[in-house]
């Protein structure tokens, strides 16, 4: 077999490669060469001291010749034998001549002494079993550096485990079963309060144990010790300063080789500031939480007022669309009445001993009275009816309308009046609030065709916030409940809705709220409507106190006003029928009239015309209302007297003119006794 006699070629001391020293012959060629036949790099070196040199961890084995070494200084060699790591048993393959193994040749057994892990190979040797020693040499060595690895990832997960411990402050514990003895480290020992080079028993480590967490820790330990689960618990801790301390503590069972329990083996570490933190969450999320609870009470009592805000606006907005047509509407429907009250009027005046005649003028001023009436209603509920407002006694009021209220309800309905005593007065058309009243007890009757109680009270309210819709200050409140059907809630909303009734086709108009509504929003109060479905009604009309004081009537004096002799009127209109009615009605009187149909036109009949004794105006015209005509004509004239026929309650602001006024429609003889005051005082 030929072998090549090179040298091989020097290896980085990272690799790792095998060493050969054969000072003499062809001893390092053969294994060389055989040596890398197994794919194993490999090291010539030239002396015993670079073989020296050349060892460490990275060798896989050494090649050398026994007589190199028989006669040489081993101890380089034994030196880092004896010195290399505990895992490393480095292979040494000796060349020897036949019959010179250890057995035979004590200089072989010095070298086995001086080298450790020797294999002697007698020469000459075939290749193959050269082969087989190398390979077991490697086999070896393989071994070696895989204990090597083991080693390094023990001692790292150790260093990791030591790391993790210092880093999570866990101290370490083993508890031996039989004797129940405990080893721990300095940290566990610090979580039971002790200092480091204190000793700390499994007695002491009990006795540190809150009273009332030691129950369950004995449990835990049961079911570790009886089923195997892992032991996981959360304790108090009393440290010998008595102070209060906590500390989780899992651990897990060991068991022998038979299965038998052999030792507890766990880890600790002081919870005590994370149990403050959750403690101070606790109590933050429950702060929160109320927080949280109250402000959502406070959004929907926000959101709940605001809308019902939105509400009420939306109904006042269109309550009071609905009012300015209505409005409208009645003060041209009072302009037809009064054209057609006025001529029936004077045509039942002419009428003579015509009974026939008689019956059917009184029939038709009977229709446009009850249109007057239905006229009125309307301009209640648009706020604009002419009040005579007075401070007035509202218990009285109620007191002296109980027979009237009797009446009207019939005897299947009984009534339970407490009107109250020594209450403030209120400022009202009483008039109006005894019509309001008696519109309240006959629609709650209706809502009782069983028969029922309708119970009428006045209340005194002060310090009313305007939460409650009104302008803060002191009420009365004038209270009407029934017992009967109740409405539902679009019932309700619409109760006070012009024309809007719950009643057959012909048996009411829809206005009866309306009505009550719009007078107590013109006296500066409010009308308040509850109802339960099945227990009944209640309505509330609130109106504001008054400081007046009430006024005694005195005996009248207007009975002596004699009747005022004839006199030149003006009398302004832009109503052509309504002009010409009341033209008729005061020249049958005996007056002389002058026609105009505009402010405009008025004006130029007081600077043409010297005597003029009366000027009657209507308010709405367009152009110039009656209120501006009347400040007009006072700058020409400023002691003429001036008589405003209206139907409207309010004239323009700013208008100061203490002038008279007469609602629309009017008759003959309504006409006549203003004209009579207004003439018997100019002439007094």
């Amino acid at each position: 077999m030929a072998f090549s006699t090179s040298e091989a070629t020097p290896i980085s001391s990272q690799t790792e490669v095998a060493l050969i020293y054969a000072p003499n012959g062809r001893d390092s060629a053969v294994a060389a060469a055989l040596i890398r036949e197994c794919g194993t790099e490999c090291q010539v070196t030239g002396s015993l001291h670079e073989l020296a040199q050349a060892l460490g961890d990275h060798i896989l084995f050494a090649v050398v010749v026994d007589e190199a070494l028989r006669s040489a200084d081993l101890a380089p060699l034994n030196h880092w034998v004896t010195s290399q790591p505990r895992w490393s048993d480095l292979p040494f393959i000796v060349l020897t001549h036949r019959n010179s193994g250890p057995e035979r040749n004590p200089a072989a057994a010095r070298i086995s002494e001086a080298l450790g892990n020797v294999s002697f190979l007698e020469r000459p040797f075939h290749p193959t079993t050269f082969v087989s020693v190398v390979a077991s040499a490697l086999k070896n060595r393989q071994r070696q550096f895989e204990a090597r690895k083991l080693i390094g990832e023990l001692n790292e997960s150790a260093l990791t485990l030591k790391t993790a411990l210092l880093a999570g402050h866990l101290g370490t514990w083993t508890i031996e079963l039989p004797t129940w003895s405990l080893t721990s480290s300095e940290e566990f020992r610090q979580i039971f309060g002790r200092n480091a080079n204190d000793n700390l028993s499994y007695q002491d480590l009990l006795a540190a144990i809150h009273p009332h967490d030691r129950s369950l820790r004995n449990e835990t330990l049961v079911r570790t010790l009886t089923h195997g689960d892992d032991y996981i618990i959360e304790y108090r801790v009393i440290w010998p300063d008595q102070s209060i301390h906590w500390a989780e503590v899992r651990g897990r069972l060991a068991r022998a080789s038979d299965g038998t329990p052999e030792r507890l083996v766990g880890v600790a570490t002081d919870i005590t500031a994370r149990k403050h933190a959750e403690a101070s969450l606790r109590s933050l999320n429950e702060t929160l939480e109320r927080r949280v609870e109250e402000r959502t009470l406070a959004l929907r009592a926000e959101s709940a007022q605001r809308e019902s805000a939105e509400q009420k606006l939306r109904q006042s907005q269109k309550l009071e669309a609905i009012g300015q047509l209505t409005g409208g509407v009645a003060h041209d429907f009072n302009n037809l009445l009064m054209a057609v009250l006025g001529n029936l009027d004077l045509a039942r005046k002419y009428a003579g001993a015509d009974a026939k005649m008689t019956r059917l003028i009184d029939g038709a001023l009977q229709g446009a009275r009850r249109g007057a009436s239905l006229t009125q209603r309307l301009l209640a509920f648009a706020r604009r009816q002419d009040l005579e407002v007075t401070p007035t006694d509202l218990s009285a009021l109620v007191g002296n309308m109980q027979e009237l209220l009797l009446r009207s309800v019939g005897s299947g309905v009984r009534i339970e009046s407490d009107p109250g005593s020594n209450l403030p007065l209120v400022l009202v058309d009483a008039n109006q609030i005894e019509l309001a009243l008696l519109n309240l007890v006959v629609n709650a009757r209706d809502a009782m065709p069983e028969g029922g109680t309708v119970s009428i009270s006045v209340d005194f309210r002060d310090s009313i916030t305007p939460a409650e819709g009104l302008p803060h200050g002191a009420y009365l409140c004038l209270r009407v409940s029934d017992t009967g059907s109740g409405m539902d809630d679009e019932t309700l909303r619409r109760a006070i809705d012009p024309f809007f009734s719950t009643k057959e086709l012909g048996k009411g108009t829809g206005l009866g709220l309306s009505m009550v509504h719009g007078l107590a929003e013109q006296l500066q109060g409010t009308l308040k409507l509850s109802s339960t479905v099945g227990t009944g009604t209640v309505a509330e009309l609130w109106l504001p106190v008054t400081q007046q004081t009430l006024h005694v009537a005195a005996e009248p004096a207007a009975d002596v006003v004699k009747p005022a002799p004839a006199a030149t009127i003006l009398l302004v209109d832009d109503d052509a029928l309504i002009a010409m009615s009341s033209v008729d009605m005061l020249e049958d009187l005996g007056h002389r009239v002058f026609e105009a149909n505009s402010g405009k036109d008025a004006l130029a009949i007081l600077e043409r015309e010297a005597q003029i004794d009366v000027m009657i105006t209507d308010f709405s015209m367009p152009g110039m209302n009656g209120a501006q005509l009347a400040a007009a004509a006072r700058e020409k004239r400023p002691d003429l007297p001036i008589l405003l026929a209206t139907g409207y309650a309010d004239l323009p602001p700013g208008f100061n003119f203490d002038i008279p006024r007469l609602g629309k429609p009017y008759t003959q003889e309504q006409l006549e006794k203003e004209l009579d005051r207004l003439l018997s005082r100019r002439g007094s």
